[in-house]
């Protein structure tokens, strides 16, 4: 491989080191610090960082994998989640940065809700704890796949390697500076994914032969009929369940813990409008990537074996070794921002919810930092198990992962948070009924035989499970306003 793209990763990997090096300097004494900044982040950090944590390896990999394969029909996912982005920093943000440290200053999800809802508080800590770790494990597998798969493409090396290269790098800036060093990574790398997606599609386009936009739309207009469309062979559930995406993003720990820790509720619509920002122009480079991507391919009679390495393959043929390791370190960038987030918070959950509840009440900071630091070792052991397959897809991992949580907590936190009568037992209800459905769903092969979304009946079944359960049980002590 070229000295040069050794040069931009190697500059990348030493840069992310060293936000680490400084948050641990920074921001790591006590829990809050190292769960949450102290509740300090700056609206720009807040919002690339809820936006970095979220996209993951998906935006670079699976995203243009899919429009690759099957044309811009594929684009209802990114619309869905835009939509879905967008009511989230609305509806959630404000509420949940106002109300978590209102509840005796909870510093994660299911400190919120064991806060929120007292008279059930052991219960809903453990139940969403163990949701947590368990469906953050296989979305921790997604980041690794596409780790592997980019050592395995790129550098001709062996899937698992990459594997573990990509877990052992977000292991040490992780576990050595806790939430700060994962906000501020995902800053700069959110920066570097969006430029890497305004670069390539150019590139494709006006210096890789793809000859403009006009001849890329006749070509591939020509080699399959409807790629173009965005409603070419979609049907009524096809819409829906693309569309769906968006429900899940009410529910994601690792995107909504963000907006518990950014400076002050008055930051929030900032916030909200640059992260928003970023994401649209984002998603129109993955898009790009996708289409134009394999406009290219067909004009140059290129065989690509895995769709989902699309942009790998463009690397590596149309840029200066420099720029490749650039393209290298955004694709990275993707993964580990999102690994690093969702080590995190399961982390955070084991700690909290799981070793302070049960195993030790009169735990020191130092302890639950320790024990935290544990965690996101053991979580990733986990992930790196079932990432061992070199076949996973990234966009399959994904999909199952974000309606898990989509279902378990997206209508249990709308709810928490805008209807005063709630109650515990709905809550309960709610999480086990959500993700139940999920995996109800997926292993009795009814997603597969429907074609429909799985997050759409879970997402559901939870509300319903929610608003029944609170109305025939009463707890006044629960819902009356703190």
């Amino acid at each position: 491989m070229s000295i040069g793209i050794w040069i931009s990763l190697i500059a990348y990997f030493a840069l992310m080191l060293g936000i680490g090096v400084y948050a641990w300097r920074k921001s790591t004494s006590n829990s809050e610090e190292y769960m949450l900044g102290g509740r300090d982040l700056p609206p720009s950090v807040a919002a690339l960082s809820a936006g970095a944590s979220d996209m993951s390896g998906w935006l670079l990999l699976g995203l243009p994998g899919a429009l690759y394969a099957s044309g811009l029909v594929e684009a209802w996912i990114g619309i869905g989640l835009f939509i879905g982005a967008l009511f989230n920093w609305i509806i959630v943000a404000p509420r949940l940065r106002e109300q978590t440290e209102r509840y005796s200053n909870s510093l994660t999800i299911p400190a919120f809700l064991a806060n929120r809802f007292p008279t059930h508080a052991t219960a809903l800590r453990m139940v969403s704890a163990i949701i947590i770790v368990v469906f953050f494990a296989v979305y921790t597998a997604s980041g690794l796949v596409g780790g592997g798969k980019l050592y395995a493409s790129a550098f001709g090396g062996d899937y698992m390697v990459g594997v573990c290269i990509t877990l052992g790098i977000v292991l040490v800036y992780t576990v050595i500076g806790g939430f700060l060093a994962v906000s501020l990574t995902d800053f700069v790398q959110g920066f570097i994914m969006m430029l890497a997606l305004i670069i390539m599609p150019a590139v494709i386009l006006y210096m890789g032969q793809g000859n403009g936009v006009d001849q890329a739309a006749a070509r591939l207009s020509d080699m399959q009929e409807g790629y173009l469309s965005m409603t070419h062979g979609l049907t009524a559930i096809g819409w829906l369940s693309a569309m769906a995406w968006g429900l899940g993003y009410f529910g994601q720990p690792h995107i909504i813990v963000r907006f518990m820790a950014v400076r002050s509720v008055a930051d929030v619509p900032k916030a909200r409008n640059i992260g928003m920002g970023w994401m649209a122009i984002s998603l129109l480079g993955a898009i790009g990537v996708g289409i134009f991507g394999r406009a290219y391919v067909e004009r140059n009679g290129i065989t690509v074996d895995d769709p989902e390495t699309i942009f790998i393959l463009l690397s590596n043929l149309l840029f200066h070794p420099l720029v490749t390791g650039f393209l290298y370190a955004a694709l990275l960038a993707a993964i580990m921002s999102t690994v690093s987030s969702q080590l995190l918070v399961s982390a955070s959950s084991i700690s909290e919810d799981f070793y302070r509840i049960v195993l030790n009440r009169t735990a020191s900071d130092r302890a639950l930092v320790n024990v935290g630091r544990l965690a996101t070792v053991l979580v990733g052991a986990v992930a790196i198990w079932i990432a061992r397959d070199p076949g996973s897809e990234v966009l399959g991992l994904v999909s199952n992962a974000w309606a898990g949580f989509g279902a378990a907590f997206g209508p249990l936190v709308i709810l928490a948070l805008t209807w005063p009568r709630m109650n515990g037992a709905g809550a309960l209800a709610g999480l086990v009924v959500g993700a139940g459905t999920v995996i109800f769903w997926i292993y009795s092969g009814l997603a597969a035989s429907t074609g429909l979304y799985e997050i759409i009946p879970g997402f559901v079944a939870a509300f319903v499970a929610i608003v029944v359960v609170t109305l025939i049980t009463r707890d006044a002590g629960e819902y009356r306003a703190k």
